[in-house]
């Protein structure tokens, strides 16, 4: 399926986990269309962000099953990405968090 570049990219994740990898590994995480390959946030990442990629890997995160009494409920499955920046990028959107 053909995305826009701008629809790929729902939103950064910003957590321990995240804020760690990002300051050891120069990796960063995005919130990804359920349906982007890994060329499509690739090239969404290098597009709208202006930085080098130099890999990226993608996780399906399925929904959790959560209960109030005696009713039960699903949450949303979705699509995270690590995408790891070349030797000398940074992100500023990350900077200043």
């Amino acid at each position: 399926m053909k995305l826009d570049l701008h629809r790929v990219l729902i939103q950064p994740l910003l957590t321990e986990k995240v804020t760690a990898m990002r300051e050891s590994n120069n990796t960063v995480s995005f919130l990804v269309h359920p349906e982007a390959n890994r060329l499509q946030i690739k090239q969404a990442v290098e597009t709208l962000l202006k930085v080098k990629v130099e890999r990226v890997n993608v996780l399906n995160v399925q929904g959790k099953i959560k209960r109030l009494g005696r009713f039960s409920g699903k949450r949303s499955d979705w699509k995270k990405a690590f995408v790891k920046l070349k030797d000398g990028e940074k992100l500023e959107l990350y900077e200043s968090a």
